[in-house]
């Protein structure tokens, strides 16, 4: 009886750890349209994966990009809250954080739609290529 109680406390623990994060996420869905686009785009390329028939070390690389993406995102989402709770006024300094923040998210979005094209532009090519 004691060890069930240390795997349910564990659960529980484990749990409570995530929340804050899954709320993240939840926020970033109902407030950050870049965020919505980005998932999106994450649904699309999966089912082009999927329909493409994609190797273990393609997902791989996809599902980094994934990571990158939506992490950056998160990040830059996180940045510009706080910088807009700790100078609602405009301010050179905080305009320059939510800029970096947002270039990082747009370098990593060139870079994925780049990995994109150098993973599905040959299947696409080969698709036609046998119609």
């Amino acid at each position: 009886m004691q060890k069930n109680k240390g795997i349910i406390s564990f659960i529980h623990s484990f749990y409570q750890a995530f929340l804050p994060a899954l709320n993240g996420i939840a926020l970033a869905w109902e407030s950050e349209r870049s965020f919505r686009i980005h998932v999106s785009a994450i649904l699309l390329v999966s089912m082009g994966g999927i329909g493409f028939g994609l190797d273990t070390k393609e997902w791989a690389i996809v599902f980094l990009t994934y990571a990158v993406l939506t992490g950056l995102e998160l990040l830059n989402s996180a940045i510009e809250s706080l910088a807009n709770y700790v100078q609602p006024e405009e301010h050179p300094a905080m305009k320059r954080a939510k800029d970096l923040a947002a270039g990082a998210v747009l370098c990593a979005a060139i870079f994925a739609v780049a990995i994109g094209i150098l993973l599905f532009l040959p299947k696409i090519l080969q698709h036609f290529s046998q119609a």
